[in-house]
């Protein structure tokens, strides 16, 4: 058995392992406890690690910026999806797609296999271009969000109070997440001269073990978080099938421009971290903007549609990273991905041609037959 198929089938293992545990984890509380322990301690030591074996470079300011731009493309394509399904991009359902189709979370969805398949460097440039990806989905997304608000209400008067105090609070969770201080410290360490050898042994120990904990955790996660309900599945899959097609076109002109002489591994990477899953700030975004709704009495997003993207979006990329990391070769040709992706954006294209010629309008079914069970 080869060594990319061994790993494959104990990532599924402990899939397995997560769907099989459900029954006695279920709850949101634990569930979330073991997403704190995975992004609080588990991942920012990986990264850590990783981050203090390479060597550090300018080059590297690239990543943040390019992962930015993928965000911007990937926002600019919603409208273009939206367009396919026929919703009104001014519309709750609308500017729900738009704000969670344009972020990724690769911590959950792309870190662990990027570890296990492409090694501790591929992680660092990961993590480094996870820091213009939060950037987006923290302060862009947030302004964007309360843009749509304000938009629509009549009052208007504390808009910029109110925004400056909450983009405030936006940087300071920015800058106080573990995972941009672990980047923080380890860059300042790299820029002085300083490894992981440098630190006292029982900090490399704790570090270490922490660790070997992420990948079992995450994967067994994943398992635990699937809950899929098949009324739901067909829009759902029509926008991740919309968003993973262009992530595939994005990476494949990426790989036409890249240097020869890269290393397989980050050409991979290339692929891999833009198929990451939705991520879980535009949710909380959705959130602090509902709070202010009750006051003024307007509906800027659809929440339960939210939640529904976010529960599936997981499970799909996680299968489409495991296939991407574990098939060598085959994913770094440019002209295949972009073929791939061409074919993926035709699905939800086809789908509502057909729909629309067989008379059937798929947005016409009655809102609770959209939702995923809980």
């Amino acid at each position: 058995m080869g060594e990319g198929l061994t790993k494959t089938l104990v990532c599924l293992l402990f899939i397995g392992i997560g769907i099989l545990m459900k029954r006695k984890i279920s709850s949101k509380e634990q569930l979330g406890g073991i997403k704190s322990i995975i992004l609080s301690l588990a991942l920012p030591a990986t990264i850590f690690i990783a981050l203090l074996k390479i060597d550090i470079a300018f080059n590297l300011l690239i990543l943040p910026l390019l992962a930015f731009v993928i965000n911007i493309l990937l926002f600019g394509s919603g409208f273009a999806l939206l367009k396919c399904l026929g919703i009104k991009y001014d519309s709750a359902k609308g500017r729900t797609i738009l704000l969670l189709s344009a972020s990724m979370a690769p911590g959950l969805s792309c870190f662990p296999f990027i570890i296990e398949y492409l090694g501790e460097q591929s992680l660092a440039y990961a993590a480094f271009a996870d820091v213009g990806n939060k950037f987006f989905g923290l302060i862009l997304l947030y302004l964007i969000a309360m843009h749509w608000f304000y938009k629509l209400t009549i009052r208007k008067g504390e808009k910029s109070t109110k925004e400056g105090g909450k983009i405030k609070g936006l940087l300071l969770a920015l800058v106080n997440e573990p995972i941009n201080i672990v980047l923080f410290v380890g860059l300042g360490m790299l820029i002085f001269g300083l490894n992981l050898n440098s630190l006292p042994i029982f900090i490399q120990s704790v570090a270490q073990r922490l660790s070997l904990i992420m990948t079992p955790l995450v994967l067994i996660f994943i398992g635990l978080a699937v809950n899929v309900n098949r009324k739901a599945v067909k829009l759902i899959l029509q926008i991740l099938f919309w968003k993973s097609g262009i992530a595939f076109i994005i990476s494949g002109i990426i790989l036409l421009f890249l240097p020869s002489n890269l290393s397989l591994a980050s050409l991979i990477l290339v692929v891999a971290f833009p198929q990451s899953a939705f991520s879980f700030w535009p949710y909380a975004h959705m959130t602090a903007v509902k709070s202010l709704e009750k006051k003024k009495g307007v509906k800027t997003f659809d929440s339960k549609l939210a939640l529904n993207m976010l529960a599936f979006s997981l499970p799909f990329s996680t299968i489409l990273i495991l296939i991407i990391c574990s098939s060598g070769p085959i994913f770094a040709n440019s002209w295949l991905i972009i073929g791939l992706g061409v074919g993926f954006v035709l699905i939800p294209i086809l789908f509502n041609l057909f729909t629309r010629k067989s008379g059937f309008n798929f947005s016409s079914v009655p809102r609770e037959n959209l939702q995923l069970s809980k």
